[in-house]
């Protein structure tokens, strides 16, 4: 029987209680993103400073990435998650009350051990939930509760940078609190949810195992590119874009910035479950192409009209993208065992991409122009695209998995 004519499995409803969660993460981080360049630059620091920022929450996860894995099968998707969450509302916290820019780098860096064991952890469970045949509509579910959240974030945050640039850290961390609160009480109510309930006859995903897998190796380039356009230098450049080449108030870099939820967020209801029923390779393609498109036209014209147009391509793009090559990961490792560290390894990717490319970016717009750190970030796009083009069919085969 075909995956479209099997009957339609219900979503659990721990899957649900961590899309709430999921919301409210994306929301607070939403309020912030317009606030901390502008936060950094008030320092006195320049550009590339500016972005650095940016990128020390995603080095902090890098580097605690690899014991997360290890950590959610040792206490369960639960506690890492509830702890995770705590623990970026502490740093959080703290960078509203930064009297220096070595402070502020240092909290926004302590945030992303919290990152990291939320978002594995929720990462790991969700897909380990998700019903055969529903990992594609599943993953843009779970992107797409980021998005909502993440679509009135950025304008409430550049209001709140109107009013005082330590406004937006306080209410973040308040709004990580409220997320610990709600989805701890949903999540309490279940005996699923942190059991470890891997078959002991089925052999854990490694991170060795998974790279010995072509769509694996893809899915690092394209979470790289991911993490470098999407994540890392549209937080961080659009809102220096904003003041520098434009000249325009912050608010308009939230608009900027929700612009892009909105064309990421109406892509993910058109295409609900795409993945699912054409394969993973062509639909990431597709969002790769769209993203670089988009991306590298941020910059062409100093043109708000550009600027606004720009993002709306490139979050359709993020659309498309995103949900499939999660799918794809998820495919690998399958509902049966644990697959923590191909996980981690596959967010590390992406946090390369966070980490590198505001910095870079950030140096090529003081040296070369905004135009030129737009035009190689969306380039790193295309060559992600390359490495799913070139790996072959193979990656297409749904529900294939690691050795």
């Amino acid at each position: 029987m075909s995956v479209e004519a099997q009957p339609r499995a219900a979503l659990p409803w721990e899957v649900w209680a961590l899309l709430a969660g999921s919301f409210l993460v994306a929301a607070g981080y939403g309020i912030v993103a317009p606030a901390l360049p502008a936060f950094a630059q008030s320092f006195g620091v320049g550009v590339t400073a500016a972005a650095a920022v940016v990128s020390a929450l995603p080095v902090l996860r890098l580097l605690f990435a690899p014991v997360s894995g290890r950590l959610v099968a040792r206490v369960g998707e639960r506690a890492m998650y509830l702890t995770g969450l705590l623990v970026v509302a502490a740093s959080t916290g703290a960078c509203a009350l930064a009297t220096s820019y070595v402070q502020l780098l240092v909290f926004r860096g302590l945030g992303g051990i919290g990152s990291t064991m939320f978002s594995v952890s929720a990462f790991s469970l969700i897909f380990r939930l998700a019903p055969e045949g529903r990992r594609g509509q599943l993953s843009g579910l779970f992107t797409g509760a980021f998005l909502l959240g993440g679509i009135s974030g950025p304008v409430l945050g550049g209001g709140l940078v109107a009013v005082d640039v330590r406004a937006p850290f306080v209410v973040y961390a308040v709004v990580l609190v409220v997320a610990t609160a709600v989805v701890g009480t949903l999540l309490a109510r279940s005996t699923a949810v942190g059991t470890r309930g891997d078959d002991p006859q089925v052999t854990p995903l490694t991170l060795s195992g998974a790279l010995r897998v072509p769509v694996y190796r893809a899915a690092l380039a394209s979470g790289l590119a991911t993490g470098w356009a999407v994540q890392g230098v549209r937080v961080a450049l659009v809102p220096l874009f904003v003041a520098v080449a434009l000249g325009r108030e912050p608010l308009w870099a939230g608009v900027a910035l929700t612009v892009f939820a909105a064309g990421d967020g109406a892509m993910l209801l058109a295409t609900s479950g795409l993945s699912d029923r054409v394969g993973r390779r062509p639909v990431v393609m597709a969002g790769l192409g769209t993203v670089a498109v988009g991306t590298a036209c941020l910059g062409l014209f100093p043109d708000l009209v550009v600027l606004l147009v720009a993002s709306l391509v490139a979050g359709a793009g993020a659309g498309l993208l995103q949900p499939a090559q999660g799918a794809a990961v998820a495919d690998l490792v399958g509902s049966g065992r644990s697959g923590g560290p191909a996980l981690s390894g596959f967010q590390m990717a992406t946090d390369v991409g966070a980490i590198v490319g505001p910095i870079a970016a950030g140096a090529l717009a003081e040296g070369l122009g905004f135009a030129a750190a737009f035009g190689v970030s969306g380039g790193v796009a295309v060559l992600a695209l390359l490495v799913w083009l070139v790996t072959g069919s193979r990656t297409e085969r749904q529900g294939t998995r690691a050795p």
